[in-house]
């Protein structure tokens, strides 16, 4: 059905005012309600509340508090915190040793030794707790090193303070040629947070950037994008402040990596549901005069498939509270939150905006009413007709690239050791290298095995028996616990050092009425390694059940929801073939970090499945008008190639921005997660799903057809 409507020029154009059925039911109603958000008044009103409490929250917000203690690294379960706990019990337990490694190329003189000896007594100078045992050399005779006890309670910005003190401490008056660095545990910390110095800020500005040129080169319009870019970047700031909030009143740990994760995350997922909205926005304006009305219909919509797509990011963030890593905890929490806040400035504030400039902010293409809406008949229609007329060709060739590229994954290996995490050498790296060729390699950080102190001669010599264990020697007693650290021959964080710990650990429980526990470094991150595994047995089917019911929810269709989630597993298990090919053979990654794994899966499953609800809820509308499954996903793709396309490239980008900090895990899973959105982006819901659709016909809406009286018109012939 058309009616005439008559345009600001005065002339006359027919427009379709035929009644459209709901296939949103479940997001109906909260669609509706949003609409009321953009009235003349209404969206004034929204637009100075979100002034206010983004005031608000930069003004109170503060800053967040991190810590990186044992305690907050592992599960209260594990082996190695259950050790931390108790070692804190003795007097000199709960200290943390910086190792400061002292070389000369060809042999340490005379003047080198005094020099750090006198070193040694310039830091027990500035406090007496740092005194350890005298300055040891090596048989080269080209490396010494002096043990300096650190309180092992520091925080992460106090750790960092406290090494460079001490780094500025030693080096000075050393003889020309004489080098120093200082590395162990607490120089690893320091050296990790220097890379987070600044990084808030480095991260804003990159990913700002990016947005704002895809926004540019999408919108073609001076000023337009400065609209959804101002939005996102307040959300962004108030996420910040949130979770900041949060750290402070709870045990979430908001360090420098959770805090640059959720920026990426609110920057590119705030972008994808503002980048929908406003194309949904454009097309209506083609239909109404009033920009109001165009902005209640494209909400009608649009927010549906914003509202689950949100809901399905967020719940399964949330999913991350089962897992062990506390790590993992708090990036799922922090997560959520700045999801929650991205959805909220996306649905709230930006259409308010929008609407406040009416159809000039899209100058120099303002879309005119009775226009024809061009992306019927653009390039992805053309893509979705030839998919569709040879559906299962292109589902095969489609189904060979994944193929192809999974198979990049053989050989995949996991977890890094302390030297292996960085793009880019830090000083503590450097020491620790330089130790391990002239001393036992664990020399800087001994494993720990506490014991009941009547019980020690027993528990010291089944410890030394064990293969690999270069030394063991008493550290400390109090409380009828005594310290006992063991030097291992091999490198920290090694899975020889893995295996060396795990001996030990059977040795020392085998000493009755012990009650040893192991813990210290290697300990630590065998314990970690263990936790990672869980947690992604644990969580992958969560979240898949997860993104299964609320597709579920949104189709009403369960052969749709089953094979939206089959394609965007098949995204993930392709990108991580490929990225590990390319880090194997190209970037010369010696592996994957822990919880790199579960991060891509939980981000590439969750964000992947976006633009497939954005697709197939855009064809359950057409399917609702009376189209049949081909033709619907046809228009559907012809309608949202360009803006999912769009989106996808801005997300990959923003995820690309995690490559700004030198940490081999966050490019890791920036590079993960970047290819498996353009890879959803470009194949999967271009090809794929489109062929799947076709080939499946009517059934792909089993078991709730949205067509009229429950079936479709005959479906034309190609």
């Amino acid at each position: 059905m058309a009616d005439r409507e008559v345009t600001q020029d005065g002339s006359s154009v027919a427009v379709d005012t035929t009644p459209r059925r709901d296939p949103h039911g479940l997001f109906s109603p909260a669609a509706r309600a949003l609409g009321r958000l953009v009235g003349r008044r209404a969206k004034w009103v929204t637009v100075v509340l979100a002034v206010v409490v983004a005031a608000a929250a930069l003004a109170l917000g503060g800053s967040a508090e991190a810590t990186s203690t044992t305690a907050t690294s592992l599960p209260a379960s594990a082996e190695a915190a259950r050790a931390d706990v108790l070692r804190n019990q003795i007097p000199s337990g709960g200290n943390a040793p910086a190792i400061a490694v002292f070389s000369r190329p060809g042999a340490l003189t005379a003047a080198d030794r005094a020099a750090v000896t006198a070193a040694q007594r310039r830091v027990v100078a500035g406090d007496r707790s740092r005194q350890g045992p005298p300055p040891q050399y090596a048989r080269d005779g080209i490396t010494g090193l002096l043990v300096i006890p650190l309180s092992a309670d520091l925080t992460d910005d106090q750790t960092s303070t406290t090494v460079e003190q001490l780094r500025t401490t030693l080096r000075r008056d050393l003889p020309a040629g004489l080098q120093v660095n200082v590395t162990g545990g607490p120089a690893f910390s320091a050296d990790v947070g220097k890379i987070f110095e600044g990084a808030d800020v480095r991260l804003l500005l990159a990913t700002a950037g990016v947005v704002a040129l895809l926004l540019l080169l999408t919108y073609r319009s001076p000023w337009l994008w400065l609209v959804p870019l101002i939005v996102v970047a307040v959300g962004d700031q108030v996420a910040s402040k949130a979770v900041a909030a949060l750290s402070r009143v709870t045990d979430l740990r908001a360090d420098g990596a959770v805090t640059g994760i959720t920026s990426v995350l609110v920057f590119g997922a705030g972008t994808n549901y503002a980048l929908l909205i406003i194309a949904r926005y454009r097309e209506e304006l083609r239909r109404t005069q009033d920009r109001h009305e165009a902005m209640r219909a494209a909400l009608r919509s649009a927010s549906p498939a914003v509202l689950a797509s949100s809901s399905t990011v967020i719940l399964a963030l949330l999913s991350l509270g089962l897992a062990d890593d506390p790590f993992t905890q708090s990036l799922g929490y922090a997560s959520a939150v700045g999801i929650a806040i991205a959805l909220a400035f996306a649905l709230l504030v930006l259409p308010a905006a929008m609407v406040l400039f009416g159809r000039r902010l899209f100058w120099p293409f303002v879309p005119r009413l009775g226009q024809a809406e061009p992306t019927h008949h653009g390039f992805w229609s053309r893509v979705g007709e030839r998919v569709t007329r040879n559906p299962v060709k292109v589902g095969l060739a489609s189904a060979a690239v994944l193929a192809v590229l999974a198979c990049g994954g053989f050989g995949l290996r996991i977890g890094l050791t302390s030297t292996e995490q960085f793009l880019q050498k830090p000083e503590a790296v450097v020491g620790q290298e330089q130790l391990a060729r002239a001393f036992p390699a664990g020399t800087s950080e001994p494993t720990v095995v506490l014991t009941r102190s009547d019980q020690v001669a027993a528990v010291t010599a089944a410890v030394q028996k064990v293969d690999g264990v270069a030394s063991v020697r008493p550290a400390g007693s109090g409380g009828g616990i005594t310290e006992l650290d063991a030097v291992l021959s091999a490198d920290p964080n090694s899975s020889r050092a893995f295996d060396i710990v795990r001996d030990v650990r059977a040795a020392a429980s085998s000493v009755p009425g012990a009650g040893a526990l192991v813990g210290g470094a290697d300990a630590e991150a065998l314990d970690a390694q263990t936790t990672a595994a869980r947690d992604y047995r644990v969580l992958t089917p969560v979240i898949l059940a997860i993104v299964l019911a609320v597709l579920l929810l949104l189709l009403r269709s369960v052969v749709a929801a089953v094979l939206l989630v089959l394609t965007v597993m098949a995204t993930y298990v392709a990108s991580m073939g490929a990225s590990w090919f390319a880090f194997d053979h190209w970037l010369d990654f010696p592996a994957m970090a822990l919880s790199t794994p579960l991060l891509a899966f939980l981000f590439l499953v969750a964000l992947g499945v976006d633009y497939n609800i954005f697709l197939t809820t855009r064809a359950r509308e057409e399917a609702s008008e009376g189209a049949a499954a081909r033709p619907a996903i046809v228009r559907a793709l012809a309608v949202t190639g360009g803006v999912i396309t769009s989106a996808g490239i801005l997300l990959a980008s923003v995820f690309a921005v995690l490559g700004v900090l030198p940490l081999i895990q966050l490019a890791q899973v920036g590079t993960i997660v970047g290819f498996g959105v353009l890879l959803d982006t470009l194949l999967v819901r271009s090809v794929v799903v489109p062929a799947l659709v076709s080939i499946i016909g009517e059934r792909w809406w089993w078991p709730s057809h949205p067509g009229p009286h429950g079936t479709s018109e005959p479906e034309p012939a190609p």
